[in-house]
């Protein structure tokens, strides 16, 4: 008859410990959920791709702002043949702190074949 007791007063337990783990829980962090890098980078190419309807090859440059989050993203603008002569363009991409694009602009194109004369200087 112990062994019954036992149980049952171990099934009390677990069922007050699951009761307590299964209250809503107050962490106010949840609520300031802030965005991973990894999530930005995906985030922002899905949204610039869904805008523009031009696909994202590379991110040239990714920071954390007061705002949120900065980045280049290099998308084809045309594609040509050769391959070196389509015609790329680079998209300065700004998101809020949760990852969601509040704007974007494009700030140069060139052709792919071409090196970067900013980096020649």
């Amino acid at each position: 008859m112990s062994n019954a007791k036992d149980t049952s007063q171990t099934q009390s337990s677990r069922e007050s410990q699951d009761s307590h783990d299964s209250q809503p829980k107050t962490d106010h962090a949840a609520d300031d959920h802030r965005a991973t890098p990894m999530e930005v980078l995906r985030q922002a190419r899905a949204q610039l791709a869904e805008l523009t309807g031009l696909v994202p090859e590379s991110v040239s440059s990714f920071e954390q702002t007061e705002d949120g989050w900065s980045l280049e993203v290099e998308v084809l603008e045309l594609a040509r043949v050769p391959d070196t002569m389509s015609l790329m363009a680079s998209y300065q991409v700004e998101l809020d702190p949760e990852g969601q694009l509040s704007g974007y602009r494009r700030v140069r194109r060139y052709e792919r074949g071409r090196a970067d004369p900013r980096g020649g200087h």
